[in-house]
């Protein structure tokens, strides 16, 4: 059972000063539509979408919400961004998730933490170089090492039928 994703936010705008503020190019709005859809036809849907404050990060939720139960939520948490401790988001996810065991979350987030989130929900050394709106689907419990299942870049859509 897939109840975790973690996604990298789609293709931004170049670098600029103002990092948060970069939003998604044209076509990271299109690949993260099509993952959105991909998602939608293949896991049910989640309760919650955590994303990153950065700008890039909220459109890329949003789109992905917009395919998404009604129920869904989304929520913006700060320890997300770029630069964030995978160790203490896993014992904040772990937190939240024991109010709700049966909670199925999406994660937007950037490189290099969506990366280190792979390896601190699974096992040790396995942590995946993502490209822009690619996403890792992982069987997670608290307090037990999850198992990724399958991953996922919008490049491969092309390859799949769905």
């Amino acid at each position: 059972m897939v109840n975790l994703v973690i996604m990298r936010h789609g293709e931004a705008e170049p670098l600029s000063s103002e990092d948060s503020q970069r939003q998604l190019n044209a076509r990271g709005q299109h690949e993260v539509s099509q993952m959105a859809l991909w998602l939608q036809h293949h896991y049910a849907a989640f309760d919650w979408v955590w994303a990153s404050p950065y700008q890039r990060t909220r459109q890329t939720a949003e789109l992905m919400l917009a395919k998404q139960a009604p129920f869904s939520q989304l929520e913006i948490v700060s320890q997300l961004v770029p630069d964030g401790d995978a160790a203490l988001f896993k014992a904040y996810f772990d937190a939240r998730i024991s109010e709700k065991p049966d909670a199925r979350v999406l994660l937007v987030s950037h490189m290099p933490l969506v990366s280190f989130l792979v390896e601190a929900f699974t096992v040790p050394d396995q942590a995946p170089i993502f490209s822009p709106a690619q996403l890792a689907c992982i069987d997670y419990q608290p307090g037990q090492a999850g198992r990724l299942l399958e991953r996922l870049a919008p490049q491969e859509l092309a390859l799949l039928s769905f």
